[in-house]
């Protein structure tokens, strides 16, 4: 069902907007947007005049100069019930928000990566039991990096251990592998990512893993959940058993049956012009540091590489939500979809450090009412967290500021789309999260 015109209306009036304006609420066009929409909030149990506190709020954002715009996505059974643009898609450039902005969402890029490997597991071709070393041979005498302190010198060394087990397809998926990143932390296997140089220009998804596996494991494979590469090697596994490169797989098997043109790796020519870029930083005068997606991406980073639009990634949630399906097309079954959106960290998993310190409200632990599935962190508890929602619910985040969720109990989906910097990220997503559960009316 497309948008009425009653919704596109509203955008005839952005060539009278002059450049002081600093906000704009635009509904979404027909073009950007066909998911059907709610003629009343109220239609789907929110309330138009709580939403309007979501509006004031994120414009204030936007007055007050702590983020150039925003482009806000709420959908409750099936229906759109609120979509908005605010402010401006390049401050500096006095370039207003629109709807259809493309946003590097960073780690949003892992669900779908996660949704690919889980086709190959569905047809036959992946398991998750298997080791990573029966599709990439190069891991299979990986080594665990332990730190020592040299009785000569006093000062710790890296010495290397054995892995206990080799790390598996699932280890991948649930972030268990012992894999890491290098820039969160300073332990001397961090220090071994960096000096690595991981990612270099030229590299490709296939030299990335290579280095990846030359490194040691910060952790034993299964013992310790730790936020780190392990999404990047998942993408290889894809192109591997595959045969076909990630965002081609990607491409063919998930965003064109589904309909998110704007969703990959690389933008287009003709999309430059709606890429939304973060603000210069007062502090520092420059811009936080994103991609140039001017430039092509070598490095086709399951991790974090891919860019999207509010109305893309809202699809891709309305197939999850559906038990796999959308619109016609058949992505996964309803069972895998349940058990990728189920906890899948065993009791008494350790928690790196790194996360501990960086993730907040973010931790999958049973202290915080949640645990981490298949490419999704899964909430487990309607309370014990700082944020509000419900048991069964699965969302992930992205480190420049981007972040859905998808709340089966109640048939929502909300999605946020902002370019800030890894410091601002944890309160929008606070913030996004009060505004849209205090609209409920029932």
């Amino acid at each position: 069902m497309a948008i009425s015109d009653d919704w596109g209306l509203p955008m005839m009036l952005r060539g009278l907007l002059s450049a002081t304006i600093v906000a704009v609420c635009i509904a979404f066009s027909a073009a950007a947007e066909s998911l059907p929409t709610a003629s009343l909030a109220e239609e789907v149990g929110l309330s138009a005049q709580r939403l309007k506190i979501l509006d004031a709020v994120f414009q204030s954002e936007v007055d007050s100069g702590k983020i150039p715009g925003a482009v806000l996505l709420i959908v409750r059974d099936g229906k759109v019930a609120h979509s908005r643009a605010f402010g401006y898609q390049d401050r500096e450039k006095q370039v207003v928000m629109k709807p259809d902005a493309i946003f590097r969402i960073a780690s949003m890029t892992k669900p779908l990566v996660s949704v690919a490997a889980m086709m190959l597991v569905e047809e036959g071709k992946l398991q998750l039991i298997s080791p990573v070393s029966s599709v990439l041979p190069e891991f299979k005498d990986v080594k665990v990096g332990v730190e020592k302190v040299n009785q000569d010198t006093g000062k710790p060394e890296l010495a290397l251990a054995p892995a206990q087990r080799e790390m598996t397809i699932q280890d991948l998926l649930r972030h268990t592998s012992g894999l890491t990143y290098g820039q969160f932390g300073d332990s001397l296997v961090k220090q071994a990512y960096r000096n690595a140089n991981i990612g270099a220009p030229g590299d490709n998804l296939a030299a990335v893993v290579s280095k990846l596996s030359q490194l040691p494991l910060a952790y034993q494979p299964g013992t310790t959940f730790e936020y780190g590469a392990s999404t990047d090697v998942l993408g290889r596994v894809v192109e591997v058993v595959s045969g076909m490169e990630l965002d081609r797989f990607i491409a063919e098997r998930i965003t064109r049956p589904l309909g998110m043109p704007d969703t990959g790796f690389n933008i287009t020519e003709g999309q430059i012009g709606r890429v939304a870029e973060p603000q210069v930083d007062a502090a520092t005068g420059k811009r936080p540091p994103m991609r140039d997606l001017s430039v092509p991406a070598s490095w086709l980073s399951g991790g974090g590489g891919m860019v999207s639009t509010a109305a893309d990634y809202a699809r891709f949630c309305q197939m999850l939500l559906n038990g796999g399906e959308f619109d016609g097309a058949r992505i996964l079954s309803p069972r895998t979809v349940a058990y990728m959106t189920t906890d899948h960290l065993p009791p008494g998993t350790a928690i790196s450090q790194a996360v501990q310190g960086l993730f907040g409200s973010l931790v999958p632990s049973p202290a915080l009412g949640q645990g981490f599935g298949l490419g999704f962190a899964v909430r487990t508890d309607a309370g014990r967290n700082p944020m509000p929602g419900s048991a069964g619910e699965f969302y992930w985040t992205g480190s420049s500021g981007t972040t859905f969720w998808v709340d089966p109990n109640e048939k929502l989906i909300a999605v946020m789309m902002v370019q800030v910097s890894i410091g601002r990220s944890a309160y929008y997503r606070s913030l996004i999260r009060n505004m849209v559960y205090q609209a409920f009316a029932k």
